[in-house]
């Protein structure tokens, strides 16, 4: 059953910060900059990589390529402390498809592909690197392989990732089930799309935006012994996350917002800024 969300939205928004960090008890960590949110995400990553390295096997995350501006932080402190990825398997959540269902050439400008290596893996020392291998995307090739590539490294330490406008994790959209999904192909939804036709630079360009993604299951994502997510408004003007941050710390879980599953879990953080705690302007 969908919960009332224009009910629960509209108290959610009577909220002040204090008092949606008091209700979140623990869940939700609000930083007053973007900077200082990028800063922390990057530092806990980098807890996590620092106890892989001591561990005797492997450590599997769950890794999104945005938000991207932790990931070159991370690269340059991954050099200065010498700390030792080869421990290390990060599966990627997501990547775009074509309308044939095939990857998105690795120069496609939105690939993730394309944008981790200069992110992040080309700027680490190589002695420092874990195996080509040991990093993982989902493709059509490897999709029905995937949840046994991560139960034979151990099952997943740490899951982070961005969310959504329509709440999804990774690209797990709104649907029934949700919460059991495997890794599969899907249509990418109409909101998802066109916000992210806005925030990326391609002048609202719908037409050409990817309808297709491969991702890994919503089932994944949760199975991880901790989680680590994050949204935030990033860009002057454009407050489409104040919503969706305050349904992923308070709301009620159900299918319509596949965040909410986390409130099911142990473990879990949401991080954003300040800004984006606060309610907008307008609330209706």
């Amino acid at each position: 059953m969908i919960p009332d969300r224009s009910s629960e939205i509209r108290n959610l928004f009577s909220l002040s910060v204090d008092e949606l960090i008091e209700k979140s008890e623990g869940h939700l960590m609000v930083k007053d900059t973007l900077n200082e949110l990028y800063e922390y995400l990057a530092e806990e990553m980098l807890k996590e990589f620092r106890k892989a390295e001591k561990k005797d096997g492997p450590a599997a995350f769950i890794m999104p390529v945005g938000p991207t501006q932790p990931y070159k932080l991370m690269a340059a402190k991954i050099n200065a402390e010498r700390i030792n990825l080869k421990n290390c398997w990060f599966f990627f959540m997501d990547e775009y498809c074509d309308d044939n269902d095939r990857l998105v050439p690795i120069t496609h400008p939105l690939s993730f592909r394309r944008q981790i290596g200069p992110l992040f893996f080309n700027l680490i020392d190589n002695e420092l690197l874990m195996p080509e291998e040991q990093r993982i995307f989902p493709t059509p090739e490897n999709l029905d392989k995937l949840s046994s590539m991560i139960d034979k490294a151990g099952g997943i330490e740490v899951c982070y990732g961005g969310i959504g406008i329509h709440g999804h994790v990774a690209f797990n959209e709104p649907l029934a089930g949700v919460k059991d999904t495997d890794p599969r192909i899907l249509n990418i939804n109409d909101f998802t799309r066109t916000v992210d036709a806005v925030r990326h630079g391609l002048g609202g360009n719908l037409i050409n935006f990817p309808r297709r993604a491969i991702t890994l299951g919503m089932k994944q994502c949760l199975s991880a012994r901790k989680m680590l997510l994050m949204t935030r408004n990033e860009h002057k003007g454009m407050d489409w996350a104040n919503t969706v941050l305050r349904i992923s710390v308070l709301g009620v879980p159900g299918d319509d917002y596949p965040v909410t599953y986390i409130r099911n879990h142990k473990n879990y953080i949401v991080a954003t800024d300040i800004g984006t705690a606060s309610a907008p302007k307008t609330i209706i």
